[in-house]
């Protein structure tokens, strides 16, 4: 995928999330569908795939190889974990319980968000190189 078109996909990508947030927080979907959360994620840990990998791509002659997806991968590990945190000291702050299994969950489909958006920029990568049909 070009760089243009991969922007593009951020942009779309980040104005749903933002959208979705919105109409999340406005309607208490947070708090009245339980599974939510799980999707919101998803996306993040998607969109920040994407995102690194057009950060990591702009330095010219990149190959997209495993190494450049692993890094991608743990990029998005890393930002889903600090959103942990995030999350964590603002729970401090409202005086609410840290939930261990809601914060294993949240960095389970951050990653598979991530995961997912990797598949989607490398399978058809493969089906190029093998000339697949």
């Amino acid at each position: 995928m070009d760089r243009k078109k991969l922007l593009k996909h951020l942009v779309v990508l980040m104005f749903f999330i933002f959208i979705m947030n919105l109409l999340a927080n406005g309607f208490y979907w947070y708090f009245s569908i339980w599974y939510f959360d799980i999707i919101m994620h998803f996306f993040g840990g998607f969109w920040v795939s994407l995102f690194f990998v057009y950060v990591f791509s702009m330095k010219s002659g990149t190959q997209w190889n495993s190494l450049f997806f692993f890094r991608v991968l743990v990029s998005a590990l890393a930002v889903g974990i600090f959103w942990e945190f995030y999350e964590y000291f603002l729970n401090i702050v409202s005086v609410e319980i840290f939930d261990s299994e809601d914060t294993a969950s949240d960095v389970f489909f951050d990653l598979a968000g991530g995961l997912c958006a990797i598949l989607y920029l490398w399978i058809p990568l493969e089906i190029k190189k093998f000339n697949i049909k």
